[in-house]
């Protein structure tokens, strides 16, 4: 026990400013981290990072010929680790820190939505995409919480309209203006429309899929937001979340995504803050 005190002893002592500083960038990298990992859902990554830097410092412990620098990079390499194997969750995050909303700012814009009214809007989408399904219609809409990049709102028209099927389906007429782009919905507006996404560099995507399917699926990579896509082609309905795609999502899929959409943030009278 007193070579253990002794070997902690040592490790911090003489403490001086550059092991202050070292001690609170290893608080950081170990927040940011912990911080991937839970938006990421892996709790058992969570579990393991954290029995791996135990076992290092146990290591260092019962150890007397390490010193402290082994205890401080050994897990720091591990934190590198982990955010090279997360780096879209890491981008996604980064980016997401300089998204803005223009609506947001608009006095009166975070009033309360009933059930009623969020289920007039689930299905006027799915109205929408089934309708642009069966016809053939090529379609990309992005379901987003006030998160997506400035320059890709700016890329695009600003409509701030009320959501309905007709709307949906005018914007994406093939001879429209604005139906190549993609469509925004902020919570209860379709917010913008032919606004440009940056395309996923994911060599592992099905070749058949092509710009309009790369361009939701890149966005879901970079900002954490949905992407429900119609193909041109086949009139498959795609849905993309994170990075990953859902195929032929039907009227079931379709409700379940946004229900999750529009009902993760709920009020205590059961009503929605938008």
């Amino acid at each position: 026990m007193d070579k253990i005190l002794e070997n902690l002893r040592a490790a911090f002592v003489p403490f001086g400013f550059i092991d202050a500083l070292e001690i609170i960038l290893f608080a950081f990298i170990f927040y940011y981290v912990f911080r991937i990992l839970k938006n990421s859902n892996v709790r058992f990554m969570i579990a393991l990072f954290t029995v791996l830097v135990l076992v290092t410092g146990v290591i260092f412990v019962f150890n007397t010929d390490l010193n402290g620098e082994v205890f401080m990079v050994v897990p720091i390499l591990l934190a590198g680790m982990v955010l090279i194997l997360f780096n879209v969750e890491v981008k996604r995050d980064i980016l997401g820190l300089n998204s803005i909303n223009v609506l947001a700012e608009k006095p009166g814009h975070q009033a309360a939505v009933s059930k009623e009214e969020v289920a007039r809007y689930v299905s006027e989408i799915i109205k929408a995409l089934q309708n642009l399904s069966k016809d053939n219609i090529g379609a990309l809409i992005i379901l987003s919480n006030d998160n997506i990049p400035a320059q890709v709102l700016e890329s695009g028209v600003i409509l701030d309209a009320n959501i309905s099927s007709q709307l949906i389906e005018g914007i994406f007429f093939v001879k429209a203006p604005l139906h190549d782009g993609a469509m925004i919905i902020n919570n209860y507006k379709i917010q913008a429309a032919g606004c440009f996404l940056p395309l996923t560099q994911n060599v592992n995507i099905p070749k058949e899929l092509g710009t309009r399917h790369r361009a939701g699926i890149g966005i879901t990579e970079t900002s954490n937001v949905t992407a429900l896509i119609v193909s041109e082609e086949t009139g498959i309905i795609t849905i993309a979340q994170r990075g990953k795609i859902s195929r032929y999502a039907d009227y079931d899929l379709l409700k379940k995504t946004l229900n999750e959409y529009y009902w993760k943030d709920l009020s205590a009278d059961g009503r929605k803050r938008i």
